[in-house]
């Protein structure tokens, strides 16, 4: 599956990631590439806990990104 995934670097310098499709799933690293990393896991533990409560998973996206001249 597939999710849209923002990360953004905080005033600390943190790197904070999150998904708009799984309210409240969101994580940080030091790092983009730790971000990264722990937002993987925290989609993997939603997505299993959404699972063990019986409630629907969220689709998965479909997008393309569209380069145009600045």
């Amino acid at each position: 599956m597939k999710y849209r995934v923002l990360i953004e670097q905080d005033e600390d310098g943190v790197y904070v990631a999150e998904v708009p499709a799984l309210p409240g799933c969101m994580t940080q690293g030091s790092t983009r590439t730790e971000a990264l990393e722990n937002i993987k896991e925290a989609i993997e533990l939603y997505l299993e806990s959404l699972e063990a409560h019986g409630d629907p998973v969220p689709p998965s996206i479909m997008e393309e990104i569209v380069e145009v001249a600045a």
